[in-house]
């Protein structure tokens, strides 16, 4: 039976294929030292074209995965048969706009093209604003040509709505999301159909775990003898209550599967594929090695029944829910990646804000918002174990953030309380008192809502009031006071 692979339009001007072909296995193949060659290995993505799987997801961390993916493109005689989807993935810390160009034009020479088809950017610390100064940047480099479309990878439901309420326009969050890890089928997923984002989806087999190849087998050890694909799902499926669980959603993906006369792997990607969000699905592919070309086309020659997908959500309902939200994985405890920590990503998180010492044993942290030089204030001030942070609106620069959206205007405020808190070696969860000002008294729900995301487990002392906040773009501002022990 032929297969019609679906494709997506993301944009008017990208259309991708809904299988994506993952290039990030290329890092783990490279891991000993040994570079692949690029000639060579940009052959092994033929047979994935030819079968109507146009589209590559490749990061600038992913090994030669650039490189390879540039060197295909230009062996073409049509190049633009292929979308090829990149991530800019910078260290945290403090990032210029000269260094966000110089980051495009080197996936641009890596890629040996005049323009990229999807840029999707990762920030580490949304405690640190720069993250959203990139985006900025990254927007300028889209209006000048350089990047076709922007995209977003493992943000989370509170940032997306910032990014999207401030006037950045994006077409995609790359998070993960399957039949294990339903953190995107909320919140996400509803943010995404009303702003008409789509979801791409990855780990949707687990590093290879939900295919027949585990059915019945043992619980493998979490060593170096897996794979960095493996290691990382392993720990999703830890947390999601463990193996005999796992057992138990394999065996409901099978008998799905063979009433379908299709494998697991098929059925646990079909499901994710007919999630309303979800533009597209990536499978990892080992080019030269392990491929799955006509595994893949198989999604595309069945669906699944409503009685389907209810034995599959009564198998969801068995395990253990992933916490927290999109890309938390990345960003707290639990750090559900290959090493277990940030280890192989990241060496530190740095301040997000500058400091001074005052003569008086005070500390001040400073924004760098045109009020505090203004107006001659800090964005708080440590004493002892104290943290004072003065009352904070979403500013960026000499940006209002967050457009007209309370919400969001909200998240940003305590991004940027918790940034003051990292800058004087407090956190969070050492926040005893926040004040709230909101100017329009029908505003109190949506930023109540956030405030409530964001101390549900910390539970400080709180007023709101409403109040003439100076600013007319500003609907929101909040104080806050930590005692660090």
């Amino acid at each position: 039976m032929d297969s019609i692979i679906e494709t997506c339009t993301l944009s008017p001007t990208l259309t991708i294929s809904r299988v994506l072909t993952g290039l990030w296995q290329i890092a783990d193949m490279e891991r000993d030292g040994q570079t692949l060659d690029p000639i060579k290995t940009a052959q092994s993505m033929k047979p994935y074209l030819d079968a109507g799987f146009s589209t590559f997801d490749m990061a600038d961390h992913y090994g030669s995965a650039e490189i390879i993916a540039g060197a295909f493109q230009q062996s073409l005689s049509d190049p633009n048969a292929v979308q090829l989807l990149t991530k800019w993935v910078p260290q945290p810390g403090q990032t210029s706009k000269e260094e966000v160009r110089a980051a495009v034009v080197t996936a641009l020479n890596r890629l040996q093209s005049k323009k990229i088809d999807l840029l999707q950017y990762h920030a580490w610390n949304y405690a640190d604003p720069n993250w959203l100064d990139c985006l900025f940047w990254l927007q300028e480099l889209k209006q000048e040509g350089l990047i076709a479309n922007l995209g977003l990878t493992n943000f989370d439901t509170a940032h997306l709505r910032i990014v999207l309420a401030s006037g950045i326009q994006v077409v995609s969050n790359q998070v993960c999301h399957s039949v294990i890890d339903q953190r995107a089928g909320g919140a996400m997923a509803t943010l995404c159909k009303e702003h008409n984002i789509k979801l791409l989806a990855f780990g949707t087999v687990a590093g290879g775990f939900l295919t027949d190849k585990w059915l019945g087998k043992p619980e493998p050890v979490l060593d170096d003898s897996l794979t960095w694909s493996q290691m990382k799902y392993k720990r999703f499926i830890d947390e999601a209550g463990g193996w005999e669980k796992f057992q138990q959603l394999l065996n409901t993906l099978s008998k799905v599967a063979k009433r379908h006369n299709v494998s697991i792997a098929n059925v646990a990607s079909r499901f994710m594929l007919e999630q309303p969000a979800v533009g597209g699905v990536i499978i990892g592919a080992r080019l030269g090695k392990s491929e799955h070309v006509q595994e893949n086309t198989r999604l595309f020659q069945f669906s699944l029944t409503e009685e389907d997908k209810l034995n599959i959500k009564r198998a969801q309902e068995a395990l253990t829910p992933i916490p927290g939200d999109c890309g938390d994985e990345y960003r707290k405890p639990p750090f559900l990646t290959a090493s277990g920590d940030l280890s192989h990503h990241v060496d530190s998180l740095p301040p997000p804000f500058p400091t001074l010492e005052g003569s008086d044993g005070r500390t001040k942290a400073l924004s760098g918002t045109i009020w505090e030089d203004l107006a001659g204030f800090s964005r708080a001030v440590r004493k002892g174990n104290r943290i004072l942070i003065s009352g904070t609106t979403a500013t960026l620069g000499n940006k209002a953030i967050g457009g007209n959206d309370p919400a969001a205007q909200a998240h940003f405020v305590i991004d940027k309380i918790e940034g003051a808190l990292q800058s004087l070696g407090g956190t969070l969860e050492q926040v005893v008192r926040t004040r709230i000002f909101v100017r329009h008294v029908n505003d109190w729900e949506p930023v109540s809502r956030a405030h409530g995301e964001r101390f549900k487990t910390i539970q400080p002392a709180n007023t709101l009031v409403k109040a003439e906040i100076i600013g007319d773009e500003y609907l929101v501002e909040m104080e806050a006071e930590a005692i660090v022990d």
